[in-house]
């Protein structure tokens, strides 16, 4: 029951994140949006490591990883915060559903991973039919939508560069001690980037906005990656990887229903693409090992 009352709870917070981080930026600005996010995340996860007692390496290994971790945490994040501005918040879901294959395509080549069969290829071609879709379902917006398609874009490599290189690395650290590092690294940039970019604190910060950064930093960032790390403890990484099928439908109902984002019939096509390449994308690592399996009996 816990494990399932946690990964509902997992989509949940998956499914709202893309809203909550365009109503955190409207108003205060996306860079004031992000490093407060970032700065509360930082002050509810640091007391936690040292009250816990947890050991917190800072040789090579650690601090590599750390900043590896800090490319997710700052260029993604950076880059999805400045992308909401032009997007509906649903998009962001969406296409962020290429993650999983991004890693995928970099593991074969940075990890010589065997992950580049026929059926990923077939699946590579759906996500790119489907992200090119999205990409002239924004121009017929405007060209600033197209810029933010191409930002959320950015941010799927970014992270997906970021999780080979940890895993590249190699430092086996426990996960809330990689946030927390990425954190410690993440959040000078942030304040600098804001200090540069704007460094003007907000007079009024709209209670929309406000309640969107205290609960992406007090708990999208802190409660909604102990749950994912807890589901992926005890359940099998095939059925956590159902959780990606099933939030980016969940942020363009909500997103269309809250905000009155549109949901026309060429998002849905592009959604569905993207969404079918990843399905496609889970079914031929199953079944390559599934393959691998047979050819072991039989050996």
């Amino acid at each position: 029951m816990r494990i399932f009352l946690a990964f509902c709870l997992i989509i949940v917070l998956w499914s709202t994140t893309p809203l909550a981080i365009k109503w955190s930026g409207e108003g205060p600005g996306f860079l004031f949006g992000v490093a407060a996010r970032m700065v509360i995340g930082l002050a509810c996860l640091l007391p936690f490591v040292l009250f816990a007692r947890r050991k917190f390496p800072v040789d090579r290994k650690a601090w590599l990883t750390y900043f590896a971790v800090a490319l997710q945490i700052y260029g993604a994040m950076l880059s999805v915060y400045w992308a909401a501005q032009f997007i509906p918040s649903g998009w962001i879901s969406v296409i962020f559903g290429l993650t999983p294959m991004l890693t995928a395509f970099m593991s074969a080549l940075w990890l010589n991973e065997r992950s580049l069969g026929l059926l990923q290829l077939i699946a590579y071609g759906l996500g790119l039919a489907g992200l090119l879709v999205m990409f002239g379902t924004a121009m017929d917006i405007s060209r600033d939508a197209a810029m933010g398609i191409g930002g959320v874009t950015l941010a799927s490599f970014l992270q997906s560069a970021s999780s080979v290189l940890v895993k590249r690395i190699g430092a086996a650290l426990p996960s809330v001690t990689q946030v927390t590092g990425g954190l410690l690294v993440a959040v000078p940039l942030y304040l600098i980037t804001w200090y540069r970019g704007d460094g003007v604190w907000p007079d009024i910060i709209p209670v929309q906005s406000l309640l969107s950064i205290v609960y992406l930093g007090a708990v999208a960032t802190t409660i909604g990656f102990a749950l994912y790390y807890y589901v992926l403890i005890h359940v099998p990484a095939t059925k956590v990887a159902l959780i990606t099928l099933v939030t980016p439908v969940m942020s363009l109902l909500i997103g269309n229903a809250v905000n009155r984002e549109p949901l026309n019939e060429k998002v849905m096509i592009g959604a569905g693409l993207i969404m079918g390449a990843l399905l496609l994308h889970q079914y031929s690592g199953l079944f390559r090992k599934e393959k691998n399996k047979t050819a072991i009996r039989r050996a």
